[in-house]
């Protein structure tokens, strides 16, 4: 599936649904389209409708990349939904539960963003829709801004569900046996980080580099770009050191931070980070997106000394395995580097769900390869190499990793995944609730279809 295509698809199916009362005064206030229902003082036309299932046939054909057939479940379960959009809309406003413009124009703001970086620039957009990006944004406010409410009121009439231990009982025993799902190999892990420390002057020579390339740009005529190209040590050196118009929160914290204190077209104090030196010059700035470019002095790899990591993890396992009195987490806490793991105790969370016991196969991949060594419970692996961080921000480390408990492969159970069947009891009942919820809500409020309805179609 083309990501770019269907993302732009969206934007612009999301700004061609007009809205019913706009579709009467385009027409001067004549009824040239049919009226089909009537949600308090909503009007449905049926071009809205139409409109909706072709946008919906558009999306199912290019995620299932096939052709997708019109027919009538189609339209009537759009148009079911639309009148449900409005009664749950209707009921959000009865409740005060709204979202804030600028939240609204965040979440557009993060969308036109994401088909810029995609399409190449905000020039190929405009070109693409057939109008600015100032109007684009205003196409869309209303749209997003009911699409938000109601996500936020389903949310909302969902947390209010909760459910007892019995009833999670319950749901589990009417589960056929030999429909219980098999719930693979899990393994609970910690790990203490030793970051290799740089080697004497290494880092000083590197920002001195830095220092000095700042120096030409600033006093002696040179471009950032040209310096970028000759010197940087960035992904981005061959384009000048250019950095597209991205979130803050996508860059390096320190990076952001000097950038965002620049006036546009000013040069950075050299700003060091985990990939280096960076002299860096703002662009421009919209909202929380900054357009800059940088030159990046890394630390040579060669400058870093290894070996002190790997005497330091050594060490601490050591340490762990020859005093009863010291315990693997206590040291994670003490002497990791992590600031993610080390003040846990060095525990490892299952990047989605947040549990602590993780299937073998959802562990990253180098983390994998140590576990699989690991036999019993309490052993400790020897000091590994791997990268900290995630793609944008990360540095080279070693660690040891302590396997803290191990459940193998078994058929599902209350008494070893009570939680995880727990949540998918929870998940359930919210749902059950919330159909019954939508269901009285529509019997409370006026809801007038205009057209014949089968009766297998009201309400489905």
């Amino acid at each position: 599936m083309n990501k770019a295509y269907l993302l732009l698809l969206l934007l612009i199916s999301l700004t061609i649904i007009p809205s019913s009362l706009q579709a009467q005064q385009k027409n001067g206030g004549k009824n040239l389209d049919q009226i089909v229902a009537l949600v308090n003082d909503h009007i449905i036309l049926k071009s809205e409708v139409d409109q909706q299932v072709q946008q919906y046939m558009m999306q199912m054909q290019q995620q299932q990349g096939k052709q997708v057939s019109f027919g009538e479940d189609i339209w009537y379960t759009v148009l079911q939904n639309t009148i449900d959009r409005y009664v749950m809309l209707d009921q959000a406003a009865i409740d005060s539960i709204s979202v804030p413009t600028e939240q609204v124009d965040q979440q557009i703001n993060r969308r036109i963003q994401q088909s810029v970086e995609r399409i190449g620039s905000e020039e190929a957009l405009e070109q693409q829709l057939g109008k600015s990006i100032v109007q684009l944004r205003a196409d869309l406010r209303e749209n997003y801004r009911e699409q938000m409410t109601i996500q936020r009121f389903q949310q909302q009439k969902r947390s209010e569900v909760s459910i007892t231990r019995p009833e999670v009982k319950e749901y589990f025993e009417r589960i056929p046996q030999d429909s219980l799902p098999n719930i693979p190999e899990q393994v609970a892990v910690s790990q203490i980080v030793a970051v290799p420390p740089t080697l004497a002057n290494a880092k000083s020579e590197a920002r001195n580099l830095a220092e000095q390339l700042r120096d030409s740009v600033l006093n002696h005529g040179k471009t950032i770009e040209e310096l970028a190209k000759n010197h940087s040590d960035g992904p981005n050196a061959e384009n000048g050191g250019k950095v597209p118009m991205m979130a803050i929160n996508d860059l390096v914290a320190e990076y952001s931070a000097a950038a965002t204190s620049l006036e546009q077209g000013d040069i950075s104090q050299v700003v060091e980070t985990s990939f280096g030196f960076h002299v860096i010059r703002l662009n421009k700035r919209e909202g929380d997106k900054i357009d800059t470019n940088h030159i990046l002095i890394k630390i040579d790899n060669e400058s870093y000394d290894d070996q002190a990591a790997i005497d330091k993890l050594k060490q601490l396992k050591d340490s762990v395995q020859t005093n009863e009195d010291i315990t693997f987490s206590e040291m994670a806490r003490k002497h990791s580097d992590d600031p993610n793991t080390g003040p846990q105790g060095g525990r490892i969370l299952h990047p989605q769900t947040g549990e602590r016991h993780i299937p073998l196969q959802d562990l990253e991949p180098a983390l994998y390869r140590i576990v699989l060594l690991l036999d019993e419970e309490g052993d400790i692996s020897k000091p590994k190499k791997f990268q900290m961080g995630n793609e944008n921000n990360s540095k080279r480390a070693y660690r040891i990793v302590h396997l803290d408990d191990k459940i193998e492969e078994h058929t599902a159970n209350l008494k070893q995944d009570y939680s995880r069947i727990k949540s998918a009891a929870l998940q359930q009942k919210q749902q059950r609730e919330f159909s019954k919820l939508l269901d009285k809500l529509r019997k409370e409020m006026y809801v007038e279809y205009k057209i014949s309805v089968p009766e297998k179609y009201k309400q489905l």
